[in-house]
């Protein structure tokens, strides 16, 4: 009696497995995935998935765009003409924000890649900045909001005890006046500084300003880079969604580790036009890839230092829990 009930019941066991196994949906390997990055680090993390999906050595069907403006990033995004894209941070929470929530952030790519920069001796310190006017591209983006928070954690008002100057809003402008000496002190990104201290040997990183804000703020939580899902795709495809995020960590990860190999990637598909300064660049890049809970409460840190500065930097107000993808 016993041998025919423990029988009965492994045959259950087996027919409800069977059952499980049966109704879940295998991976559409057919459909075409848009994915759209940005030149630059941004982009820097996909290129081994990029230069894998275009020798068909994926297991999903992706269609890739590298794109230079990010405004065109975030119209295909708001109109739903792309499903997943590669994005800075501020701007993930104000395309969140303008969709009344139609995009999720499913990884962070990238954390800080801002430095200061000097053409000269004087400043080892934020405190040395007092007095002086630091120039910093892309008014209204993540490094005047960055630099502007550092500033006043470590007692600079800007505007009386330093000068942030945006007469070069865009970075390669910047960083071609830092290199000709036209400007003393600047916040570069990577690949930026790079390129311009292989201009201008005298050039000297003066400050990191990850580790800055590591000293004043909940560690890991600046967060520039990451990756953004619009929710249509998310609820109708979470198994391609999950298989793409495998993939895509699994190219960051190759990024980091071979950076000589990745940067020929890079340059081949249009991410960043010089692989020998991309791999120079590339282990000053802070590249990761971070999801979950962890990335929510990193996130949602830097959203808050963020909405503090400007509240326009997040699109006018704090996004709800339910901009993050946990999967």
């Amino acid at each position: 009696m016993k041998k025919r009930l423990f029988l009965l019941i492994t045959v259950i066991v087996l027919a409800l497995t069977l059952l499980s196994c049966s109704q879940t949906p295998a991976l559409d390997t057919e459909k075409e995935i848009s994915v759209m990055v940005l030149n630059g680090t941004t982009g820097f993390g996909a290129a081994k998935l990029i230069d894998d999906s275009a020798n068909g050595n994926t297991e999903l069907n992706y269609k890739f765009s590298v794109e230079s403006d990010a405004s065109v990033v975030n119209s295909a995004l708001i109109n739903g003409s792309v499903d997943i894209a590669a994005l800075p941070t501020n701007a993930a929470a104000v395309v969140y924000n303008k969709t009344g929530g139609n995009v999720k952030v499913a990884a962070v790519n990238t954390l800080g890649v801002l430095y200061i920069v000097e053409n000269g001796e004087s400043v080892n310190s934020f405190a040395d900045l007092k007095g002086k006017t630091v120039y910093v591209p892309g008014q209204g983006s993540n490094p005047e909001y960055v630099t502007a928070f550092l500033c006043e954690e470590n007692g600079l008002k800007v505007g009386e005890d330093v000068t942030l100057d945006f007469t070069y809003n865009a970075p390669a402008d910047l960083r071609t006046a830092v290199a000709s000496g036209q400007v003393e002190i600047a916040v570069l990104p990577e690949p930026m500084v790079t390129i311009a201290k292989t201009a201008n040997a005298d050039l000297r990183v003066a400050l990191d300003l990850t580790k800055e804000w590591d000293k004043v703020a909940e560690k890991n939580s600046l967060m520039q880079g990451c990756i953004v899902v619009t929710k249509k795709f998310a609820d109708e495809n979470p198994q391609e969604l999950n298989k793409f995020l495998e993939e895509y960590g699994q190219s960051v990860n190759f990024v980091n580790e071979n950076p000589t190999e990745a940067s020929e990637m890079i340059a081949e598909h249009g991410i960043f036009e010089k692989a020998q300064v991309a791999a120079k660049a590339i282990p000053n890049c802070n590249l990761c890839y971070i999801t979950g809970e962890e990335m929510k409460t990193s996130l949602s840190k830097f959203y808050e230092v963020l909405l503090e500065a400007d509240p326009a930097s997040v699109g006018g107000s704090l996004p709800s829990d339910d901009i993050y993808y946990i999967g």
